[in-house]
């Protein structure tokens, strides 16, 4: 058996991906449209087999290399959507991203009415691990709510909440930050993340949600980095992340 036999091989279009140099849908409409070419022949079928390290892949003419490795931290404002391209034509994240910035995708989501702490990344293994349900890594919000917080509402929540559709919704802790004459800012500590967890708890309680703000992502911080802002993840930042499955 030859030694390139034992090279561990991945479709073209996750091959483009995990080089971090487009998405992987991109990498679909690029090889579909002729565009890529594999040890110097055209392919269009984006599941030919590739070996990473072996193999010579190009795009428009020019070889496709391993892109520097990009982890950075947005301060995500209100209003944006986590998507690189919005069929509604809403403004993206994308629009605050550093232009000559390598092809980015955001580890998790935060919805388009949601603020705070966002990662980004081109190295699609480390942002996997990160969001995967089983890692179970805390995430942080500060929450404002239409309502002034008691405990009773606090010990509701900490039981947690079944919606319609039959899903049970938990949380892991809560805490009361600050109360007003009509609202209150809860600190609220998820280690699962369900579609929209949050705001459908409190609408299952007939509570709105009036800002949701992710605060921390397992120990690293958004700290003061203004709104619409990124900075990158320092070296013990991204290691403290990536070690954090339990």
């Amino acid at each position: 058996m030859s030694h390139d036999a034992n090279i561990p091989r991945t479709g073209l279009a996750r091959a483009l991906s995990k080089l971090g140099f487009c998405s992987r849908a991109q990498a679909f409409s690029l090889i579909r449209s002729g565009r890529v070419r594999l040890n110097q022949r055209p392919v269009c079928d984006p599941e030919t087999p590739v070996r990473l390290g072996k193999d010579r892949i190009e795009v428009d003419g020019k070889q496709v290399d391993p892109a520097a490795k990009v982890y950075l931290m947005l301060n995500k404002p209100r209003g944006l959507v986590t998507t690189r391209s919005d069929e509604k034509g809403r403004e993206t994240i994308y629009s605050l991203l550093p232009d000559s910035a390598d092809w980015l995708a955001p580890v998790g989501r935060l919805d388009m009415a949601s603020e705070g702490l966002l990662l980004l990344t081109n190295d699609s293994a480390w942002g996997a691990r990160i969001a995967s349900p089983e890692a179970h890594i805390e995430k942080t919000y500060h929450v404002q709510i239409d309502a002034v917080a008691d405990q009773k509402l606090v010990d509701r929540l900490r039981k947690g909440v079944s919606t319609e559709d039959g899903e049970f919704l938990l949380i892991k802790r809560i805490s009361i930050l600050r109360l007003g004459k009509k609202n209150s800012w809860l600190e609220i500590v998820l280690d699962e993340g369900k579609n929209r967890h949050i705001r459908r708890m409190f609408s299952e309680l007939g509570i709105e949600v009036r800002r949701l703000l992710r605060v921390a992502i397992g120990s690293v911080e958004l700290g003061d980095l203004p709104k619409g802002k990124t900075r990158p993840l320092t070296e013990e930042e991204k290691e403290t992340l990536a070690a954090a499955k339990k």
